[in-house]
């Protein structure tokens, strides 16, 4: 009998204490292993120590995918995996509202390998269609979208690259395989930065990416020359994370719905984007492919408010760099995600100087309400 997802999160990709008979994965914080008489000979870089391998194992699991490898960022996955499959000649479609980071990592690095991409004009499937070239050897996407949460047609970009047989690739950090899982949908290599809900409690920086076992070979064989690999102790603060992933990321779905129908109602708030709400253009999208709409939102302050005056103002709420912790966070994208853009580039995504990007914690959802209205009111 196939296990549900919230037992996966508990026992999948765990070591067993065959000493002590523990409940919970034993740690190796070894970096020497024997090389004679072993089935494996085991060293952090090669990405096969005792507690990296089970992680692995688990995120595998949880996304429905073969295997897994878990590294030292998100970015660390994103780059080696793509560095896995790309070589000078080729090229890449990309979806052009990604986070800041990949569009940066492609147009600064891919140049120097010889490697040709193209953003798309919008995200629908005509847009992935019309930017394919003689060259093109794969398809990158990013669904819900950071940070305005726009949603790409996962089973329409899969069969695109089946006609043209291409290589699909998505980021799934902002659902998390709670939300969706990729794999299912008939994408080849799903990528997470591993900091954001499958670690959870903003104490991790880690990547994954989890495809077929194929797929994970090629990967491992680039990944072992970079050498981006996870130290032990993080891969064990990891599993033990993603034991409550299930839960966490059910209660910031909740607070995350509640709270942007709650930012619509609001006199200050001009935009509010959560594929939730049934005003979101992908909103139907998003109800066929996600089992849930996940813990981002984002919305436009009026033009009469202060950012920073707000951001500043906020009492529970934290201000700082990342996401999808148990700590509800705020930030504008402008300065942070996205800062590596030029002003050009944001503007034409949206990402006006107003924006917020909201990333929903575990609290009571009032308390998330008044903290809001009051830093509201300080930041005229």
């Amino acid at each position: 009998m196939a296990r549900k997802f919230s037992t996966k999160c508990v026992h999948e990709g765990g070591l067993e204490d065959q000493q002590y008979k523990s409940a919970i994965s034993p740690l190796y914080m070894a970096t020497n292993y024997a090389f004679e008489d072993v089935a494996e000979k085991r060293y952090p870089r090669y990405f096969n120590t005792p507690n990296l391998a089970a992680v692995g194992q688990k995120i595998a699991a949880l996304e429905n995918a073969a295997a897994g490898l878990i590294f030292s960022s998100g970015m660390a996955a994103i780059s080696t995996t793509l560095l896995s499959f790309f070589k000078k000649g080729d090229h890449i479609v990309l979806q052009n509202e990604i986070y800041g980071g990949t569009r940066n990592f492609v147009k600064t690095e891919f140049p120097k390998y010889g490697i040709t991409y193209s953003f798309t004009s919008g995200l629908e499937v005509a847009d992935f269609k019309a930017a394919i070239q003689p060259n093109t050897k794969g398809i990158y996407i990013e669904t819900p979208s950071n940070p305005l949460l726009k949603i790409v047609d996962m089973g329409a970009v899969t069969q695109l690259c089946k006609e043209h047989q291409l290589l699909s690739f998505i980021d799934n950090t902002f659902a998390s395989p709670v939300n969706q899982t990729p794999i299912d949908w008939g994408i080849d290599i799903v990528m997470h930065s591993a900091t954001k809900y499958l670690g959870g409690h903003s104490d991790i920086s880690a990547g994954a990416v989890v495809s077929s076992q194929e797929h994970i070979d090629t990967i491992h064989g680039t990944s072992i020359n970079l050498g981006g690999n996870l130290s032990e102790f993080s891969a064990w603060l990891l599993e033990r994370s993603m034991k409550t992933l299930a839960l966490r990321v059910a209660a910031q779905n909740a607070n995350a719905l509640a709270l942007s129908q709650w930012l619509t109602a609001q006199a200050e708030v001009t935009q509010v984007y959560y594929p939730g709400l049934e005003t979101h253009p992908h909103h139907q999208r998003a109800t066929a492919q996600m089992n849930g709409f996940g813990g981002m939102l984002s919305f436009v302050l009026d033009e009469q408010y202060s950012v920073s005056k707000f951001l500043a103002a906020l009492k529970i709420i934290k201000p700082v760099m990342s996401l999808a912790g148990i700590e509800s966070t705020a930030l504008s994208p402008r300065l942070t995600s996205h800062a590596l853009l030029t002003e050009e580039e944001r503007q034409a995504q949206g990402i006006s100087a107003q924006l917020i990007r909201f990333s929903t914690g575990i609290e009571a959802l009032s308390d998330l309400q008044d903290d809001i209205a009051n830093a509201l009111k300080e930041s005229v």
